[in-house]
């Protein structure tokens, strides 16, 4: 079990799937600078050569919608949940372990429903009524297919994220199982 904030045992992910998530968030965190950078370039186009950009605004929103989805999993992962330290942090380690079982199980069902409602959504923007796919699209000038891929990148983080509460929920029960013996 986590002991404290201190403790370099806390910053170890739990399993392998939690490791990949924690290298990967890791590595696509240079996008927030690519982000900045872009950002930076349609400023000085706009204001300085008045020559604005058609893509740079819906990239870059693009951009930190997929950042934004990607951090649940990455919090999960590195145990950086919102978690109501003023119960949490005064209850014996049995306690928490209980807490803990009781957050993953609610966990899992809040983001299985989830998964449910984005594939519903993620199907209505890669699919036409009548069957064919068509990705859904901004609307504007430059018109990405970004709306599209960010509802797959939903469902996809919450399907990610269901395995990460099941995985987390087994070694929880473990560890408590184990203490009982």
């Amino acid at each position: 079990m986590k002991k404290s904030m201190s403790n370099p045992e806390e910053l170890q992910p739990r399993n392998r799937l939690d490791a990949g998530i924690i290298w990967a968030g890791n590595a696509i965190s240079v996008l927030f600078l690519f982000t900045v950078l872009i950002s930076f370039y349609e400023v000085l186009m706009r204001y300085v050569f008045n020559a604005p950009t058609i893509w740079v605004h819906e990239t870059a929103s693009f951009i930190g919608g997929t950042l934004f989805v990607l951090g649940g999993a990455y919090g999960l992962a590195t145990d950086k949940h919102v978690r109501v330290v003023l119960i949490y942090d005064h209850v014996s380690e049995r306690t928490k372990q209980y807490l803990n079982v009781f957050h993953h199980i609610m966990g899992l069902l809040f983001t299985v429903l989830l998964s449910f409602a984005a594939w519903t959504m993620t199907e209505g923007a890669w699919y036409a009524p009548w069957g064919e796919m068509r990705l859904e699209t901004s609307g504007s000038a430059w018109d990405p297919a970004y709306p599209a891929l960010l509802k797959a990148l939903i469902f996809g983080t919450l399907c990610l994220m269901s395995v990460q509460f099941v995985l987390h929920l087994i070694q929880e029960i473990h560890g408590l199982v184990k203490k009982n013996k």
